[in-house]
């Protein structure tokens, strides 16, 4: 599980599951006038436990569980993080039950009058955690500001040119020795020293020569994506064969027309069709 690819409205769901949890252990019913009463909390209960607790937990896991991992599974053709919305949607409903008849119906006596008892605090603060919850795992998808990484990508390192880490070749700079214009002038091979002569200036050659760097068509660099995006096979299969995350930084290696060759940490490479709103490293 990727903890990069989570997004701020799983960070709302996370801590409403949080607030979930510490409201059933707190007390669901509050009774006028009673002082010292042990009064049970949502583990006693087990329409409570299982219709708002368990279920908002569960539906709070499938949500980010399934946009953590590379690949979403499915049961029954259905995504697992459409389960856990439906989860959190139904925990909201059946807190907000609760909180209009905390005591399943006890409280109505024969002469109409209501002496039961009223929600407590547990139910209350369970209903804002279920509602908060539901509400981020159904806007999540669809506000802009929830799609945003929950946590930030690290600076990438600069791609290192020649694959060895050295910006020349040979581990030595320009300037530094057994280079042009260090120390002492050098002496042409089969000529005699002269002062100034430049390095690499033959006998009977009368201008100095300078190596020439190739130019370089494209240069590696490191990205991220805005939102999940596909990562598809160089032979043009139609298959994705990764997923790349928000919040993970990827190695672009070369262009492929309007895409970009790009290399995943675990050194597999493909090609990623949808290349805008990237950033690059």
């Amino acid at each position: 599980m990727n903890i990069r690819s989570l997004t701020r409205g799983d960070g709302v769901v996370i801590g409403a599951a949080v607030l979930l949890f510490i409201a059933s252990f707190l007390d669901i019913y509050s009774v006028d006038g009673a002082t010292g009463l042990d009064m049970p909390n949502a583990w006693a209960s087990g329409p409570l436990l299982l219709g708002v607790v368990l279920a908002g937990l569960i539906g709070a896991a499938l949500v980010v569980v399934s946009h953590g991992m590379p690949q979403v599974p499915k049961v029954a053709g259905i995504d697992l993080g459409q389960f856990g919305v439906a989860f959190t949607v139904f925990a909201a409903w059946s807190a907000l039950g609760n909180i209009f008849d905390p005591a399943g119906g006890a409280n109505n006596v024969g002469d109409g009058s209501s002496t039961g008892p009223d929600a407590g605090t547990g139910l209350i603060l369970a209903l804002v955690a279920t509602v908060v919850m539901a509400a981020a795992a159904v806007a999540t998808p669809l506000v802009p500001a929830l799609k945003g990484a929950l946590v930030g990508a690290p600076k990438p390192p600069a791609p290192q040119p020649y694959g060895g880490g050295q910006p020349y070749p040979g581990g030595q700079p320009q300037g530094s020795y057994g280079y042009p214009g260090a120390g002492a002038p050098q002496q042409p091979y089969g000529g005699q020293p002269q002062a100034g002569q430049p390095f690499g200036a033959g006998a009977g050659a009368g201008q100095p020569q300078q190596a020439q760097p190739p130019a370089a068509e494209f240069s590696p660099f490191w990205f991220a994506v805005p939102v999940p995006r596909a990562l598809f096979a160089e032979d043009g299969s139609p298959t994705p064969i990764a997923e790349l995350a928000p919040g993970t930084w990827y190695l672009a290696v070369e262009q492929r027309g309007q895409g970009l060759i790009a290399q995943t940490q675990d050194g597999r490479r493909g090609v990623l069709q949808d290349t805008s709103g990237i950033q690059r490293g």
